[in-house]
């Protein structure tokens, strides 16, 4: 469903009969959960590279980037640890707004999702694509605090939360795909939550 909120889009979330995947658990509570140290990131320096199988490179500074159309969605955060939180407010823009400006080339199929602290994670560029999928910098109407992402995630709700990567700075385009952090460990390629696909091999 979609509706307009001033000038930034609106994506609201319809509830399916069950509230949460098989296997999950729902709370209130929004752990943290990183592999690494929350890095210190500086504004003034920071910035947002997409490269590889694209028409036009770029590297954003964080005033350009927060100048893209703007989307607000509510949506369900499923982790890999099994818990779910139910309707999160996220604020960002949206993925598409980013492929609209670089123009992925034909034979890009995959992503790689590089992040502040080297931590990465790979997708379909199709998942990507969704309407839903956005670079959040505010979350339940606040400013994304450090410890979650912040100044920016990724935030992918059809996957399971280690594809939503904290601290995205980079976004490369590959005709072929290949394992991020976690993938590189046994966590699964696709990681969709409906599917229960936690691991590569279980």
């Amino acid at each position: 469903m979609l509706k307009k909120l001033g000038n930034i889009k609106a994506i609201t979330q319809k509830r399916e009969s069950r509230p949460a995947p098989p296997g999950q658990y729902v709370t209130d509570k929004f752990p943290v959960l990183s592999y690494e140290d929350t890095p210190k990131i500086d504004l003034t320096t920071w910035r947002f590279r997409v490269f590889g199988l694209v028409e036009k490179e770029v590297s954003w500074s964080w005033q350009e980037f927060m100048a893209l159309p703007q989307a607000a969605i509510t949506r369900d955060f499923h982790c890999v640890t099994q818990w779910t939180r139910l309707d999160n407010l996220w604020e960002g823009i949206p993925f598409r707004e980013v492929a609209r400006r670089v123009q992925p080339k034909p034979e890009a199929k995959y992503v790689m999702v590089h992040c502040y602290g080297g931590y990465t994670t790979n997708l379909p560029l199709d998942v990507l694509m969704e309407e839903d999928v956005l670079f959040a910098y505010q979350h339940d109407g606040k400013p994304l605090e450090p410890d979650h992402g912040g100044p920016m995630r990724l935030v992918v709700p059809s996957r399971y939360g280690w594809k939503s990567a904290k601290w995205v700075n980079g976004l490369e385009l590959m005709a072929e795909d290949d394992p991020g952090f976690w993938e590189r460990l046994g966590y699964h390629t696709n990681a969709d939550p409906w599917k229960e696909e936690r691991f590569q091999f279980s």
